[in-house]
């Protein structure tokens, strides 16, 4: 159940759902259970009935639930803007350690990242599971895939060079993790890059 209900007994997140509203952007995100997807709330797709929707704190905890990212409204290209912005400035400063610092790449532990905020690993689990619904290694594995979703959109890379740059440990792992959460290998997600017709000398 969702906490903080305005005086109407509506939470804002329908409110957002229900309008689109950009404001919220990134806030939450939304599950369909029919198709198995996740979005963002500004999704342009035709709404699914309500009752066959959820609501979700992370990105992280929609893949934790079994869903997949939506491919219209790229849910990797969301803002970066928590929904406890108000709460706990140790759990926004351990998300961006992870997501901006790869804190958890390679060989960064969760107990080496409590040690940099201070607190006990066991802690710090609470605090994800209580805030994002998800452990501190399922929302660095989401900001991996969704690098690698950017990198794959925006450049053209090998796919051993996104691997490295996303935070994956080998090709392999992030082979594996990409098709785990897009259903589909990250050869296949690949947009198609324009290529410019020659050049073609003018007549004098």
């Amino acid at each position: 159940m969702i906490a903080g209900m305005e005086q109407d007994g509506e939470h804002p997140w329908e409110r957002a759902w229900r309008e689109r509203d950009p404001a919220f952007d990134g806030r939450f995100f939304i599950g369909v259970r029919t198709t198995g997807v996740y979005c963002r709330c500004v999704c342009p797709v035709r709404q699914p009935f309500r009752c066959k929707i959820e609501f979700l704190p992370s990105a992280a905890a929609a893949e934790a639930a079994g869903f997949r990212p939506c491919l219209r409204c790229r849910p990797e290209t969301a803002h970066f803007c928590p929904a406890w912005k108000d709460s706990l400035a140790t759990i926004e400063r351990a998300v961006w350690l992870i997501v901006a610092e790869g804190a958890l790449d390679g060989d960064g532990t969760v107990d080496a990242l409590a040690d940099r905020l201070g607190i006990t690993s066991r802690h710090l689990h609470r605090l994800f599971i209580r805030h994002w619904g998800a452990t501190p290694s399922a929302v660095a594995r989401t900001a991996r895939v969704q690098r690698a979703k950017r990198l794959l959109d925006m450049t053209g890379l090998p796919m051993s060079d996104i691997a490295l740059r996303a935070g994956f440990g080998s090709l392999r792992r992030f082979n594996a993790v990409f098709s785990q959460v897009y259903r589909w290998p990250p050869s296949a997600m690949r947009r198609p890059r324009s290529v410019s017709p020659p050049h073609r000398p003018t007549s004098p």
